[in-house]
């Protein structure tokens, strides 16, 4: 199928994304560090079944704007990104799905502006509450798999290991993590190395991590309030389906339990065998899953 690439100013950014079909709109926010690509098994579907499907480079990604510094990727300005490109398509609303960092987003999205979303769905991205509450769980696993976000917290070091091995680090995350073989063909980790070596990518990227972690840390700080550089812990008003593969490495299956005290109308959907990559590890089951979900909107 063809799909157009456009390019907009939302939110004072310029933003790259693919667009394709007609309907009710459906915005595909991707994960780290990964961009638009990470669809390519769920826009047809998407279209197929009747919808209009936008899906960014997220800010600092791929082919998008790079703003300089850290707070330019607190998570305030990231759901503003997606409020402004909702507006841009000529919409009030629109069904949002993320994966992973995507997921944090919409979460965050649906939480602060619920009129801005018809359904919601997350793949793979915990509930910041339930993030929170395995963080510092004693039974919980979760803080050991979350290493990774403490040593992007160092300046330049995590960025100089991935240029050093020309995308070679990359390769191993995608293929090492992936439980479907052809989840990452040559083409794809193509697509994705070129994209994180574009000049300022990596450094933008991991800049959602040191600016969310950095946030989190000065809203403790007693007399200061910084709302917008932390993750909110409002209730999620709006029809949920949560699609878990539970062979994630980086993120435990516990943080899908309990959610009904943040999400009282959710669904979630465990994919045994899937990988943290659940949309490529297996197609047809998100997709099913998805339009099914959304066809109810």
């Amino acid at each position: 199928m063809d799909w157009s690439h456009e390019e907009a100013i939302v939110n004072g950014v310029r933003l790259h994304y693919v667009e394709a079909g007609e309907g009710p709109l459906v915005v595909l926010l991707h994960g780290f560090p990964e961009h638009w690509y990470s669809w390519r098994e769920q826009i047809p579907a998407l279209v197929e079944a009747g919808y209009r499907v936008v899906a960014p480079d997220m800010r600092g990604y791929n082919r998008s704007e790079k703003p300089p510094g850290v707070s330019a990727y607190r998570i305030g300005n990231l759901v503003e990104d997606v409020r402004a490109l909702i507006a841009h398509c000529g919409a009030d609303r629109a069904h949002l799905v993320g994966h992973d960092w995507g997921g944090v987003v919409a979460w965050e999205v649906a939480a602060r502006h619920p009129d801005s979303v018809d359904r919601l769905v997350v793949l793979n991205a915990p509930h910041p509450s339930a993030y929170r509450r395995e963080l510092w769980n004693p039974e919980s696993d979760q803080a050991k798999r979350s290493w990774y976000v403490l040593f992007f917290q160092l300046p330049w070091l995590p960025e100089l290991l991935v240029r050093a091995g020309r995308g070679r680090l990359l390769e191993s995350l995608f293929r090492g993590g992936a439980a479907n073989p052809e989840a990452f063909d040559d083409e794809a980790i193509r697509r994705y190395t070129e994209a994180c070596l574009r000049p300022g990518a990596m450094t933008a990227m991991l800049n959602y991590y040191r600016a969310l972690f950095r946030g989190t840390l000065r809203s403790k700080v007693p007399g200061r309030s910084l709302p917008d550089a932390t993750t909110s812990d409002g209730l999620i008003g709006r029809p949920t389906l949560l699609v878990w593969g539970t062979d994630d490495e980086a993120l435990s299956e516990r943080l899908t339990e309990g959610l009904e005290k943040w999400v009282p109308d959710v669904e979630v959907e465990r994919v045994a065998g899937a990988s943290h990559w659940v949309q490529l590890d297996a197609p047809e089951r998100v997709n099913d899953a998805l339009v099914g979900f959304l066809s109810r909107g």
